[in-house]
């Protein structure tokens, strides 16, 4: 099977095209390092070519609302039609659990578009929902931070390890078409400003984490459960107190 890896040379897409090679299938990396472009169109047609699956792992350079905006309805408007045309029968996308419940941030409402056109566009497809990345306890951090200081919410969090993601969307991308949206998570579940308290210290990181109900998270307001996944949701195996352990 042949399965084209949009964004295949980024954390979960290098990730992911390695697993599916490693289990007998035709795994191709495509992004703009490799002359496969979605925002401008170019090297679509050609690494569509006797492709049964795509899949979408790739990002906005910009977190800007217009730029972020733009890219997921343009990449994936072109995507999607590239797909039709060349005949491939699974779209596979991955987005975030809780992208519905996060609409008042720019990044989530171009996320929440991208799925509307997935959703809209007659190709048979799975949406993967995951929660947030182990990996991205930094930059959550950083996009949290005032001065010396990180505001977040107590709310809840089950975060995931990058490899238990991949993993979860090439079983998804050989499976059959779920036509609507699973969801993986991590196995524990923390505090989001707490949790963020240990993965700061466990890199010596100075900054302070202040607990504020208020706190904004990517520019939207969060509830206890926004960011937990729902009670049918795969829930993998790597713990994050090993992770951190292995990262020191």
């Amino acid at each position: 099977m042949k399965v084209v890896v949009i964004g295949g040379t980024g954390l979960i897409g290098s990730k992911l095209v390695g697993k599916l090679n490693e289990h007998g299938h035709e795994a191709v990396a495509a992004s703009p390092n490799t002359g496969v472009n979605t925002l401008t169109g170019e090297g679509l047609a050609e690494v569509l070519q006797d492709a049964s699956v795509v899949v979408d792992v790739s990002n906005s350079p910009s977190w800007s609302d217009e730029d972020v905006m733009n890219f997921f309805r343009t990449s994936t408007a072109n995507l999607l039609k590239a797909e039709a045309e060349a005949g491939v029968t699974h779209h596979v996308a991955l987005s975030v659990v809780g992208t519905d419940r996060l609409q008042e941030s720019g990044y989530f409402r171009a996320k929440q578009a991208q799925e509307e056109l997935i959703k809209a566009s007659g190709v048979p497809y799975s949406i993967v929902h995951a929660t947030q990345f182990f990996e991205f306890m930094k930059g959550l951090a950083d996009i949290s931070t005032e001065g010396d200081t990180v505001l977040l919410a107590p709310v809840k969090i089950q975060p995931i390890h990058s490899d238990d993601v991949a993993a979860a969307v090439g079983r998804t991308a050989v499976g059959a078409p779920a036509n609507g949206v699973v969801e993986v998570a991590g196995p524990d579940v923390f505090q989001l400003d707490e949790l963020l308290r240990k993965a700061l210290a466990s890199k010596n990181d100075p900054r302070t984490v202040v607990t504020d109900p208020k706190a904004p998270y990517a520019g939207a307001q969060l509830q206890e459960t926004t960011l937990l996944p729902g009670s049918d949701a795969h829930i993998a195996e790597n713990r994050f107190a090993d992770w951190v352990a292995q990262q020191q």
